[in-house]
């Protein structure tokens, strides 16, 4: 068996390959959906008056606010429509508390923590650390967080601030949050505290391309829960659109959206409204969205029962997969503590892969098992090499291999 696996390697090798599959892009087959946007004719006026050429409207334009309101299912007047990402108005949100929080700006503080799950987004754990923020790490479970570990984390510490997750096809793993799960953890991060922050990026809310557990709008069960003004919520078309030309949106009430208005109201002259209302005019409503959405998942659904094929050729003692049912990723879990070695061979195929514990804040995999595949951006024909080249090395790390 070994002699066949080298062999295998040895033969991907001289394939020369030169395929990234390190983040969740979408393809050019993606992109195309939205090229109407390119060259759509859009007023150049709001229904409001507002000249959109011009400065102004730092929270959106009414139109794009509407539009972010129905996605969210949240109140218009608590929403604001932003530039290209949710990630960018999670940042904003950091900052505003960052500087102006009350009673205590967080900067003055001397530990200041926010809750974790992972494996987790790489790009909330860097945001975090930008601002000297220690991300504490929590297990996620089939439904969400460890509710039990939760509630341990948060009663044995000072200075948490707040927890910030992907509540519907977590990145990596693909986990979906029920609402159960986000109704415990609302009760019991408001009994901590009632400063205590829940930041939800929903970079993936309408991203299934199978089907997925019906989850009820975040906003309404904060509300139900009574803790809207300790909630944040994110969502973007940056993967709905074009990468880096889509709009965001986040619904907030209270001090946290009026720290936010506070500093978008100063670093923020205006949004790109002529954008926001060609996206206004693009998708007119949800169910535009979601129509739009259904092309999506047909071109993604396909590379990820690919690479589903190709993984399930792996032995069951080499480790495990999730099966997500939308976003873009594949947690693979090595059954040994391998990851970081499992990279490294990749690479020296000529597949590149998120490198090993990026998935945990400082990098830190404590079993150095979690591996984060990115299905989408590459051709069939590349991510069938790529995956034939990741199971090869899992099966030469796994093995102790030497070639």
């Amino acid at each position: 068996m070994h002699q066949e696996i080298i062999a295998r390697f040895n033969s991907l090798k001289e394939k020369q390959l030169s395929i990234d599959i390190t983040r969740g892009k979408p393809d050019t087959n993606q992109l195309d959906l939205s090229n109407k946007l390119l060259d759509l004719s859009i007023p150049l006026v709001s229904e409001n008056g507002i000249d959109l050429r011009n400065y102004g409207e730092p929270f959106g334009i009414i139109e794009a606010r509407r539009l972010g309101s129905e996605l969210l299912n949240a109140p218009f007047e608590n929403v604001i429509a932003g530039e290209q990402s949710s990630l960018l108005l999670t940042y904003q949100t950091i900052l505003s508390n960052y500087l102006f929080a009350e009673p205590l700006a967080w900067k003055s503080l001397k530990k200041p923590k926010f809750i974790c799950p992972v494996p987790g987004f790489d790009r909330h754990f860097k945001l975090l650390e930008d601002f000297g923020i220690e991300a504490v790490p929590i297990s996620l479970i089939e439904d969400g967080v460890d509710i039990q570990q939760f509630e341990e984390i948060i009663n044995n510490g000072d200075d948490y601030l707040g927890i910030l997750c992907v509540p519907r096809h977590s990145n990596p793993s693909g986990t979906t949050y029920s609402d159960e799960n986000i109704k415990k953890m609302f009760e019991i991060g408001s009994n901590f505290s009632n400063k205590f922050l829940f930041l939800f990026d929903h970079a993936y809310l309408i991203h299934d391309f199978l089907p997925t557990i019906k989850q009820t709008p975040l906003w309404e069960i904060a509300e139900s829960s009574k803790v809207q003004d300790q909630t944040v919520i994110t969502t973007s078309f940056s993967k709905v659109t074009f990468g880096g030309g889509g709009i965001s949106f986040l619904a907030s009430s209270g001090e946290y959206l009026e720290l936010l208005k506070k500093i978008r109201s100063t670093m923020i002259i205006c949004p790109d409204k002529l954008n926001q209302m060609r996206h206004v005019e693009f998708f007119k409503d949800l169910k535009t969205i979601k129509s739009h959405m259904n092309e999506h998942a047909n071109l993604i659904k396909p590379k990820f029962e690919l690479a589903y094929s190709v993984l399930e050729k792996l032995p069951d003692e080499c480790g495990t997969f999730s099966k997500p049912t939308g976003g873009y990723f594949i947690a693979f879990s090595t059954s040994k503590p391998i990851a970081s070695k499992v990279v490294s061979l990749c690479e020296e195929i000529g597949v590149l892969i998120t490198p090993a514990g990026s998935t945990f804040p400082n990098g830190n995999d404590p079993n150095n098992s979690i591996i984060r595949i990115a299905p989408t951006f590459v051709s069939e024909k590349e991510l069938t090499d790529a995956m034939e080249a990741f199971i090869t090395c899992v099966e030469l790390a796994h093995f102790d291999i030497s070639i």
